[in-house]
């Protein structure tokens, strides 16, 4: 996979960019949109952003794996995994696919 990391900082600059608040501002209001989006998930609350995806968070039972080396079997312990769904949207901009323009769109 080539290409960059978009990490807190770069998010915090677009936002700096594109709103206009200072950067500190846009650090702090980057900051606490995860802070939501993570509170929620360990609410166990499903998080949607429109036109991206939804989060939320499965529980998994506990099973029997094996050990791939010597073929020993381990039990895996239940946990909660977080799963993402991306939205039709964002799979059609990935994929190149551009989407037609909705009419009520077009009075705006």
């Amino acid at each position: 996979m080539a290409g960059r990391t978009i990490t807190r900082a770069h998010l915090s600059e677009a936002v700096y960019q594109e709103v206009g608040l200072s950067r500190n501002e846009s650090a702090a209001l980057v900051e606490r949109v995860l802070e939501e989006v993570v509170g929620a998930l360990t609410r166990g609350e499903m998080v949607k952003i429109s036109s991206f995806g939804s989060f939320s968070v499965r529980q998994k039972g506990q099973r029997v794996g094996r050990n791939p080396k010597t073929g020993d079997e381990v039990p895996i312990l239940p946990r909660r995994v977080l799963v993402f769904r991306a939205s039709h949207v964002l799979k059609n901009r990935i994929n190149g696919i551009v989407e037609p323009v909705d009419s009520k769109d077009e009075d705006c």
